[in-house]
């Protein structure tokens, strides 16, 4: 493992840590995941990549995405501005690793609507990522921009991209208190898609759910964490709960399941967590 320094080095300096480095051909690229998995500052990495461009004449694709890793760890929105202006000049397409990274620097800094932009941009050369459109789906949200969430999530599904429970209960946490029939209209749209394909919610996205419909203005909905019965019927509110319409053959795959990899399994701990 190889340790970053600490503050920019000259050219020479680097020149000597790689000649002293037991694979120098790899060098670069191994410093680069190294100051990504300490957080070093990226001046430290702009003094590497000044030095690469100045030994080789040239920075490499695979340099410019670390480098652009750490910019974007360290929300640094001017570096990550400049990166994409290179590659642009220097690449007609990119990788999806590399919009993933664009779109979700720019969408955590003042530059959101440029992730947008971009993700525009990236439909015309492929389909983009479930994690590009999630990280605007949220900014759009952060700033209250619904209908623009709601859109870009409908473009989701029909590209056949699963979202995470993660993006769905962002669209509660940003709905809050809302009067727009149309957007209630869409958050009951989610609950009924979870329903439909039996995705539970974990405790914090249930948390969301709640104080939602307690924001509901005009209506007095009270949300009550208990525990179901075997008979299926609500403690609080003493309705019988759907049933999860099993066949005999899915209980006794799920049945199996259980045994095999909670009960049985050695990863107990993180398979019956909440998360």
């Amino acid at each position: 493992d190889v340790q970053p320094p600490e503050e920019p080095l000259q050219a020479e300096e680097w020149k000597r840590l790689r000649e002293n480095f037991q694979s120098p051909e790899i060098f670069e690229e191994v410093m680069l995941n190294s100051m990504i998995r300490c957080k070093s500052h990226v001046d430290v990495a702009k003094s590497l990549l000044t030095y690469v461009a100045k030994s080789d004449g040239d920075i490499g694709y695979n340099l410019l995405i670390k480098y652009l890793a750490l910019c974007v760890q360290q929300q640094k929105t001017s570096e990550i501005c400049d990166v994409y202006d290179i590659m642009k000049m220097r690449f007609k397409t990119l990788e999806s690793s590399a919009y993933n990274l664009l779109i979700r620097g720019l969408s955590n800094s003042d530059k959101w609507r440029m992730a947008l932009t971009l993700l525009e941009d990236v439909k015309k050369v492929m389909t983009p990522s479930r994690t590009s459109y999630e990280s605007c789906i949220k900014v759009a949200g952060r700033h209250q921009e619904m209908n623009l969430a709601c859109e870009l999530y409908h473009d989701m599904l029909a590209k056949d991209l699963v979202p995470t429970l993660d993006v769905l209960q962002a669209f509660f946490d940003f709905s809050r208190g809302t009067k727009d029939a149309e957007l209630k209209k869409e958050l009951f749209g989610i609950l009924l898609y979870l329903r439909d394909n039996q995705i539970y919610p974990h405790r914090t996205f249930m948390q969301s759910i709640k104080l939602w419909f307690e924001s509901i203005p005009g209506e007095s909905w009270r949300g009550h964490l208990t525990n179901i019965k075997p008979s299926g019927l609500c403690p609080v509110c003493h309705r019988q709960l759907e049933d999860s319409n099993l066949t005999e053959e899915e209980y006794h795959f799920l049945k199996e399941r259980i045994t095999t990899d909670v009960i049985h399994g050695r990863d107990t701990f993180r398979k019956t967590s909440p998360q």
